[in-house]
């Protein structure tokens, strides 16, 4: 494999950010780790979800010879990953059961003769003797492993497959491997670097902040309920997921929320695959779906529009609550990670990690890893904070976007009351659970508390000062402080511990947080500036217009909305009411080939909706350090390497030859020669190499579909039955327009 990047210009990588992906900048590292990939070196990346860890092996991939293999361990998300791909002109595809026999041929084809760009295939397959056999034939550019904490037998997702792809050091020396995972502490860390063999590949974090995302967690108390106003009043009409712990609660769930006039599937393990895979398709492809589901989906989920996480029941550990958060809100926009908790499940945990059959050092892990989430959930300091800790991060101040800091908690010491709350366990005999208990508190006679003569005990009625709700509330934080257990063989009997006689002693002092007695809506403070433009009714009926446009389009390629444009384009479009194709240009996610195929359209709503409506007074000047507007410019100028492209054009005479003799990937040379034909350099026809009747078919096609109100390239691709790759098209189709211009 020839890792050479001498030819390589440095201007590659961040042509294609700006002109294929649409992106103005890099964020982050990302820059220096597509730097280091494409000198075909080794990287651990550790990068939040929605951080932009893909680019980090889209764009090596596209620069260096050969396709990129990207490994991933879902393969039912993989077509609507490659469909994003395709949709910006990027030649990927995947390989996994759902081909025909036909079809896997094809792509195995289009691998070994260098065609692709990028192949994603699930570890299983990559790992086939096959497989592994068509690899050797092939030019590999790297191996990028998604979700890398799956080989960690610590992390919340572990898969035995993926240890095997260890081999791949082994069988390829010579190709970089990119491990990429947005959740992983250090023992997972560790792992990943160990079973991978990457134990001297450079490492990139990013940290794992998502400034984006609320945290908001709530005592539970008839969690349907809270659900449902949490849906109603912060995310109506929005799409979201909803996580339960087991089949029987989602299928409960979803009915319930249903009842409600919430459109909500379900999805779980348990389902029948045709009914499971159509509620996924749906929630991928239509607006405003709410999925509930077990922790079996998510893992890989790149839909942009997700704006809220639920869990009516905490996760295992803070790596799972941060992987399966982080689903919400990947574009940047505002989105809320919310969740509701009990004693009940404080208790569940913990029975949990003891009927772990593991072994000691593991037991120890799950115990650690259960009281760092028991210790977020009852924080009444900024939630980001504890978050973050957990995984080696800091965060100097509070965050202003979690519950305790929008609406800051009290704590108050709690050792008296707590003493009372234990000794009243003591007293009883250790065999009630807690609405017994609090009963007794509370002087209550019921009929449990008369039948035990727990009415003649010395704690009966000493806890008047504290409301039912207030002693519910001691006993679970007691219990997430791990100073009391629950007996699950004496019918869930709370009994006292080592920590407890420690409080009843005076030894140790407690704190409790207040829980609030009602909660808040958040404050639009808590809102973006983008979505505060969507609070006029000019600008929502502008908003509806520009996703009836996209959900026509997508409905039409049946392709999900979001691998059109994403919400945040369609939110810019509403901010900066582009008026001609170079504006349009200039907006986030539009790169060359979205313009070409979707920028007129989206255009004429614009017009449309400003001649009803007028156009605003105040609109704010278009984004700086635009990627396209300079493309589509009159003045536009080619760039050193377009120049560099055209000079070898015209000396080689072929587009294949130029990317030969510049290492270059085909795509790349033919994305700087229509650039040389938009500014009337070169002619189209010229560039493409084929005969003048060919020309004239796809000319031909072209005006014909034209005709129909057709101007995209895939129904142009495929009316002429995939004959011509998508580089020949956009070359002819730029060169009428040229000839257009000039009549």
């Amino acid at each position: 494999m020839n890792t050479s990047t001498n030819n390589i210009p440095p201007v590659s990588a961040l042509h294609l950010l700006q002109d294929t992906f649409g992106f103005r900048s890099f964020r982050n590292l990302q820059e220096e780790i597509i730097t280091h990939v494409i000198a075909g070196k080794d990287a651990l990346v550790l990068m939040p979800t929605g951080g932009g860890k893909s680019l980090c092996y889209q764009i090596p991939s596209m620069v260096r010879p050969g396709t990129g293999i990207v490994v991933s361990p879902l393969i039912a998300l993989m077509q609507d990953q490659v469909t994003g791909l395709q949709q910006m002109g990027i030649k990927a595809a995947y390989l996994n059961s759902s081909l025909k026999a036909q079809e896997a041929v094809e792509v195995e084809n289009q691998l070994v003769s260098g065609y692709l760009d990028l192949l994603y295939v699930a570890p299983e397959r990559l790992m086939t003797e096959r497989f592994l056999s068509l690899l050797a034939k092939s030019t590999i550019a790297l191996f990028a492993i998604d979700e890398a904490h799956c080989v960690s037998q610590w992390g919340h997702d572990f898969r035995p497959e993926y240890t095997q792809l260890a081999i791949l050091r082994e069988k390829f020396p010579q190709v970089p491997r990119l491990a990429m995972t947005a959740t992983a502490d250090v023992p997972t860390k560790k792992d990943i670097q160990a079973n991978l063999h990457l134990e001297n590949a450079r490492v990139f974090s990013t940290g794992f902040d998502r400034p984006n995302i609320c945290y908001t967690v709530i005592p539970k108390n008839n969690a349907h309920q809270q659900l449902l106003r949490f849906i109603q009043d912060e995310h109506p009409g929005d799409a979201g997921i909803v996580y339960r712990m087991s089949r029987k609660k989602v299928d409960q769930t979803a009915a319930w929320l249903a009842g409600k006039g919430i459109v909500a599937l379900p999805y779980h393990a348990g389902m029948d695959a045709g009914a499971r895979y159509r509620n996924q398709e749906r929630f991928m492809r239509e607006d405003g779906i709410v999925m509930v589901a077990t922790i079996a989906f998510g893992m890989g989920v790149d839909k942009a529009d997700i704006r809220f996480v639920a869990h009516l029941e905490p996760p295992k550990s803070l790596e799972g609550y941060y992987q399966e958060t982080g689903r919400a809100g990947r574009y940047g926009l505002p989105a809320d990670a919310w969740m509701t908790y009990g004693f009940g499940d404080i208790v569940a945990m913990r029975q949990m990690v003891l009927g772990n059959a593991g072994t000691k050092e593991r037991k120890r892990i799950e115990w650690q890893k259960l009281e760092a989430l028991l210790g977020y959930l009852e924080t009444a300091s900024c939630r980001r904070h504890a978050l973050l800790g957990y995984f080696g991060d800091s965060y100097p101040t509070r965050c202003g976007n979690c519950d305790n800091c929008l609406h800051p908690v009290e704590t108050w010491d709690g050792t008296l009351a707590a003493q009372k709350a234990l000794s009243n366990i003591f007293r009883t005999g250790q065999r009630f659970g807690v609405a017994h208990l609090v009963d007794v508190l509370l002087g209550n006679e019921s009929a449990t508390v008369l039948k035990f003569r727990h009415n003649q005990v010395s704690t009966f009625g000493i806890g008047k000062e504290l409301t039912k709700a207030q002693w519910s509330s001691v006993y679970r934080q007691l219990a997430s402080a791990g100073a009391l257990y629950v007996d699950m063989e004496s019918y869930g009997a709370l009994k006292l511990n080592a920590k407890s006689w420690a409080i009843m002693r005076k030894e140790e002092q407690i704190f409790f947080r207040k829980d609030p007695e009602k909660f808040k809506k958040k404050t639009r403070a808590s809102r973006s500036t983008m979505e505060c433009k969507l609070e006029t009714e000019e600008s929502r009926a502008l908003w509806e217009s520009l996703r009836t446009l996209r959900r026509a389009i997508s409905e039409k390629q049946n392709v999900p909305p979001y691998t059109v444009f994403p919400d945040k384009t369609l939110l810019e479009m509403v901010v900066y009411r582009p008026q001609t194709l170079v504006d349009m240009g200039v907006l986030y996610g539009i790169g060359r080939a979205k313009l070409e195929h979707y920028g007129q359209d989206f255009l004429d709503v614009l017009k449309n909706h400003e001649s009803e409506h007028g156009r605003p007074d105040s609109i704010p000047d278009l984004p700086e350090s635009a990627p396209v507007s300079s493309r589509h410019g009159a003045c536009h100028e080619l760039t050193d390497t377009e120049s560099h492209s055209l000079e070898l054009f015209r000396e080689l005479g072929s587009a294949q030859e130029v990317a030969a003799h510049r290492k270059l990937k085909e795509t790349t040379i033919y994305g700087h020669l229509l650039s040389a034909v938009k500014l009337g350099m070169v002619e189209g026809r010229d560039v493409v190499s084929i005969g003048q009747e060919e020309i004239d078919l796809i000319e031909g096609t072209i005006a014909r579909l034209a005709d129909d109100g057709i101007v995209l390239l895939k129904p142009l691709y495929e009316a002429l039955e995939g004959k011509y790759s998508y580089e020949v098209l956009r070359c002819v189709k730029m060169g009428m327009e040229k000839k257009r211009q000039h009549v």
